[in-house]
């Protein structure tokens, strides 16, 4: 029964489906980057480069963050800034002509 409680417990849900967004947007950037190879097409990279940053890139600045013992507001600001990082080169993609 413990054993159960422990897989359900709220920290190791959250860090799962954290590590799940990050494995699902590596897979969506990896399609994204495959179409700029393909087409040679600088707005796919761009928008692989957003996606990975959006997903896995908070994923492991939080992470990185977490292990070095940074307090919640260090964690929130590097959240803050790798999201505000991907939100720029999504945009970047979609302006570029």
């Amino acid at each position: 029964m413990t054993v159960v409680l422990d897989l359900l417990a709220p920290d190791l849900v959250a860090e799962l489906s954290r590590a799940l967004t990050a494995a699902v947007g590596l897979f969506v950037a990896s399609l994204a980057y495959r179409g700029y190879r393909r087409n040679d097409a600088s707005k796919m990279r761009w928008l692989a480069v957003g996606i990975a940053s959006l997903t896995a890139g908070v994923y492991a600045a939080v992470t990185v963050a977490d292990w070095a013992g940074a307090g919640d507001g260090v964690v929130l600001l590097v959240r803050g800034l790798v999201t505000v990082a991907g939100l720029c080169a999504v945009l970047y993609a979609l302006l570029v002509e």
